[in-house]
């Protein structure tokens, strides 16, 4: 994003925009590309972020100038606006199925570095027939499951087993693996998350060694959501992390202490609207603004800043209701209030653009140019 666009001649509407409205503290932001990048670096492990957190072109290229190899997209559709927008180094984390998503992720081959996760034999016969027709195999990573069950194939003879079959397919190049460990944010402490974060590696080591002695090519061995790259000094054997969530953080990442709340950059202001019983209050943000989204170990829809004692205790679709004691809190109506999101990741996509701040002071817009891209 280039601040120098945004500052002069703000319209009205986004010197003062109506409530409920997200934004992003972009020194927060900045700040949070910055240190996961140095901290990657340092310890050898390249960086594809996963831009499902903002799905902004203009965020992209900021962690892209930060080092990043190239980007992680969720879906096809997302891929494509990436693709057009100029970024040709993109992962595509999710099994690609069916004819008319193979012809979309044929013209993507054709014009960009795509990899894409595998982890069927029909998926994979789809894949190969991409890479016949475009006459360049298609690159896969092989999707190891990670404890979620969501996908992917299970350690020891059922991954090499599958990794042997595909490796005869004409139309393929495996490149190496994928997990996505998500059972780690049912941790809290500092000590589990370690542990968490070793168990993985010494898994995925373990996996890559078989695999190898199998005379499987492992090239690439991509894991680490965002606890597991803020952790990577315990992660042995990992060369390549899509962490997303670092870049915003959010009330998880503050609950399992992997961020403070400065470290959130992104924000939702809501205004009180109605104060039906005493300590009971409701503000202009529901689910369609907030997500319904629960947090990891907290109570509540989302953290008011500077303010502990009130909860954010349920959402309708348009309207969220606090929860107070009123000998201790006083709230009026008009009253605007500061909310961490409990999942940042979810915000962007319910709107078109969130707003730019620096120093408290709006400077323009973000545009989600992905927005909308789940398919």
């Amino acid at each position: 994003m280039n601040d120098n666009t945004m500052t002069p001649g703000l319209p009205e509407l986004d010197r003062n925009p109506p409530t409920p409205y997200a934004f992003v503290d972009l020194d927060a932001a900045e700040r949070n590309i910055a240190l996961m990048a140095e901290k990657l670096a340092q310890h050898g492990i390249r960086h594809r972020p996963h831009i499902k957190t903002h799905k902004s072109l203009e965020i992209a290229r900021k962690q892209l100038e930060a080092g990043a190899v190239g980007i992680t997209v969720a879906k096809l559709s997302e891929a494509e606006v990436f693709a057009d927008g100029g970024i040709d180094d993109i992962l595509v984390a999710l099994a690609i199925v069916g004819e008319r998503n193979q012809e979309r992720l044929e013209r993507l081959h054709r014009r960009i570095r795509v990899t894409v996760t595998v982890d069927s034999w029909e998926a994979a016969l789809g894949l190969s027939a991409v890479g016949e027709r475009a006459g360049q195999p298609v690159r896969v990573l092989i999707e190891l499951d990670g404890g979620l069950h969501r996908g992917g194939r299970q350690p020891g003879e059922d991954i090499v087993t599958f990794a042997r079959k595909i490796q005869e397919l004409p139309g393929i190049e495996i490149a190496g693996i994928m997990a996505y460990f998500g059972l780690v944010y049912r941790n809290q402490t500092d000590d589990a998350l370690k542990a968490a974060v070793r168990e993985e590696a010494e898994i995925i080591r373990g996996v890559v060694s078989d695999l190898r002695e199998a005379g499987i090519p492992v090239d690439i061995v991509s894991s680490g959501s965002t606890p597991t790259s803020k952790l990577c000094e315990y992660a042995e054997g990992i060369t390549e992390v899509r962490a997303g969530n670092y870049l915003y953080n959010d009330v998880s990442a503050v609950s399992m202490g992997l961020a403070e709340p400065e470290d959130c950059a992104l924000r939702v202001i809501a205004t009180v609207i109605s104060m039906p019983l005493p300590g009971m209050a409701t503000i202009d943000a529901g689910t369609k603004t907030l997500t319904s989204d629960r947090s990891h170990h907290t109570d509540g829809f989302g953290m008011i800043v500077g303010q502990p004692d009130v909860m954010i205790a349920s959402l309708n679709e348009e309207h969220g209701m606090l929860r107070y004691d009123p000998a201790q809190v006083s709230l009026s109506i008009g009253d605007r209030i500061e909310i961490i999101p409990n999942h940042s990741c979810v915000i962007p996509n319910l709107n078109d653009y969130v707003y730019a701040v620096r120093g408290g002071e709006i400077v323009g817009r973000i545009k989600t140019d992905a927005r909308g891209c789940n398919y």
